[in-house]
């Protein structure tokens, strides 16, 4: 076995932050499965990776971004607390392809808390088509419709 191999299957200790109703939150989930509490962080960050492909490949630029960022729309405002200048980057970044690109008015929507993306969804004349209950809904039609290659997860799909 190589010292490479040796390298990729070794586990790394590393140190987390977390307030005390996520502490209690992960230790009931733990509690409740009957696994450890350490399973569940390993759980959690597998879950992401699984999900968030998209972002480890940068063969995914632009609107191939689209959806993922539509997808996590909440978790994206609530946790990350992402500026518009960090995700105009993130998805236009090393962009080569121009019909990919996706324009700031359209990032912007994807921070904005969902009282002023309603608001901002019935300003925008291109959006009435795709108008839903459901702001994310609404939100990833408009998109689709807009870059048309993206493809929205369908509301009655959603894991």
């Amino acid at each position: 076995m190589s010292s490479n191999e040796i390298l990729d299957k070794k586990k790394i200790i590393i140190s987390l932050r977390l307030d005390n109703t996520d502490r209690l939150s992960v230790q009931n989930l733990a509690s409740r499965l009957l696994v450890r509490e350490s399973d569940i962080y390993r759980f959690a960050i597998n879950f992401l990776l699984n999900r968030a492909d998209e972002l480890i490949d940068f063969n995914h630029t632009g609107s191939d971004l689209l959806p993922l960022f539509v997808k996590f729309y909440e978790e994206l405002n609530q946790n990350l607390g992402l500026k518009k200048q960090q995700l105009f980057k993130i998805i236009n970044d090393g962009n080569a392809n121009p019909e990919k690109f996706v324009g700031m008015c359209d990032i912007e929507l994807l921070l904005m808390p969902e009282n002023l993306l309603r608001k901002k969804l019935l300003q925008i004349k291109e959006a009435q088509p795709f108008k839903e209950a459901d702001i994310k809904y609404w939100l990833g039609n408009y998109l689709t419709n807009k870059y048309s290659q993206v493809e929205i997860p369908n509301k009655n799909k959603e894991q």
